[in-house]
Order: structure tokens, then C-alpha cells, then sequence
């Protein structure tokens, strides 16, 4: 009696390549649907295999979701550390440097972010501790990060780096999912588009720093009816994700 081959596959595929296929699927059906509703059966239609031979190859569907998380959570946490080590004389700031290398990560792939950040994992599931693992990581890079900024601006309270991580993290999702309803944008476009914005947004409040002196002045000068209308103008930092 025979044995199949371990690197039989199905159709004449090599069970290498089917296994990738098999991966690619489950990676967009992962992204794109979330944990919860995501079946096998459904991963092995895409790919035109059946459901146990699915099984067969990554076991359960916990077992697949860890094989298509791990590639997903090394490719991201890799780039961000690299884009973040970058010393280069006149590269971008480090802010910039991370949101390009997130692009040129997730390009080709764009829902795996969503595989990475899944709300419906299950509560105290492998998966769940897994992908915390990796959610945890590149937080600690971003709390490095913002712990940075926040020291160059000299602010004295010790909760502004943890607030600035925050906003970071949904800055970069807010982002990301911007650029899936978008396919034609490419990483270079969105990294140029980051780069306006940061520097509109650094003009924005440029210029609020300028009518913040001149409303001072206007104290000073005891001009209180031109200041007392300028002060709403100022205080213009309020707004959406």
C-alpha cells in the first residue's frame, strides 16, 4: 500500500502552491469579513477545493487564521521598526517614514490591516492573544515614537504621549481605510498625500499660533473687543475622524 506524498497537491497543483492559494483566499475572506463570519467552506470554494482538504492542510479555522495573521503581523511590525531606525540625512520625519512603510507593506494586500485589527476574534482565543501580541508590539513603537515627539516639544505633561499614541493609531486606521475605498491610490500617491496634509495641518496651526499672539497683544494694548472676537478663531482645534 501506498502513502500520498506530502507535497502531492490537488489537480496536478503542488501542494506548496495549493497551500498558498489556500492562504491568499483565506486572507481576503479574513479581511474582508472578519473572523466571525468568515467559513472554511467558504475559503476552499474561492480556491476551488473542498472544505476538508482545507482542514487537512492548516486544521481548524483558528489554525488558519493564525497562518495567514503570522506573515500579515511579521511583514508590518518589520516595516515599521525599519522605517523607524531610518537615520538617513534629509529622509522624511519619522511620522511619514512609518505611514510609507505601511503602504508599501500592505500594498497588493490592503484588507490584511483589517485581518491584523479584528474586533470579532474570539474573547481568550489563541487567535485573539496572537494578534494582541502583534497589536502590542507596534504600540510599544508608536509609544516610542510619540514619546519623542512629545519630548522635542518639551511638554511637561506625562499623559501627552499616551494621548498623542492614541490618536496615532487611529490617524493610521482611518488612513488605511481610506485608501481601500480608494484602489487606484498608490503607496508613493498616499505617501505624498500624507505629506501635504501634515504640512497643511502644520500651517493650520501655524496660524493659529499667530493670532494666538496677536490676541495677546490686543490684551496688552487693551483692545478687549477685537481680541474677544478674534478667541473663537483661535480655539479652532475641534473637529472629526
Amino acid at each position: 500500500m501506498t502513502t500520498p506524498s506530502s507535497k502531492a497537491g490537488t489537480k496536478g497543483v503542488p501542494r506548496a502552491d495549493r497551500e498558498q492559494q489556500v492562504l491568499a483566499a483565506a486572507t481576503e475572506e479574513f479581511g474582508h469579513h472578519g473572523y466571525e463570519a468568515t467559513t472554511v467552506a467558504a475559503v476552499a470554494a474561492r480556491v476551488g477545493v473542498t472544505k476538508p482538504l482545507v482542514h487537512q492542510y492548516f486544521g481548524s479555522k483558528q489554525d488558519l487564521y493564525l497562518a495567514c495573521l503570522e506573515p500579515v503581523g511579521d511583514r508590518l511590525l518589520g516595516a515599521i521598526r525599519a522605517a523607524m531606525a531610518e537615520h538617513e540625512t534629509g529622509a522624511p520625519p519619522t511620522p511619514l517614514r512609518v505611514l510609507n512603510a505601511l503602504f508599501t507593506a500592505l500594498n497588493g494586500q490592503r484588507e490584511t490591516w483589517f485581518v491584523l485589527y479584528d474586533p470579532s476574534l474570539p474573547p481568550g482565543s489563541n487567535a485573539a492573544h496572537r494578534a494582541a501580541y502583534y497589536r502590542d508590539a507596534i504600540d510599544d513603537l508608536a509609544a516610542i515614537g510619540t514619546a519623542d515627539l512629545v519630548h522635542a516639544a518639551e511638554t511637561r505633561d506625562p499623559l501627552d504621549a499616551d494621548a498623542l499614541k492614541h490618536a496615532w493609531r487611529g490617524l493610521c486606521t482611518a488612513l488605511v481605510r481610506w485608501w481601500i475605498k480608494h484602489p487606484d491610490q498608490s503607496p508613493e500617491a498616499m505617501s505624498q498625500r500624507c505629506t501635504r496634509l501634515f504640512e497643511a495641518s502644520h500651517t493650520i496651526l501655524a496660524a493659529g499660533d499667530v493670532g494666538l499672539q496677536e490676541d495677546e497683544a490686543g490684551l496688552v494694548d487693551g483692545d478687549l473687543g477685537v481680541s474677544a472676537c478674534r478667541v473663537p478663531v483661535v480655539e479652532i482645534g475641534q473637529g472629526p475622524t
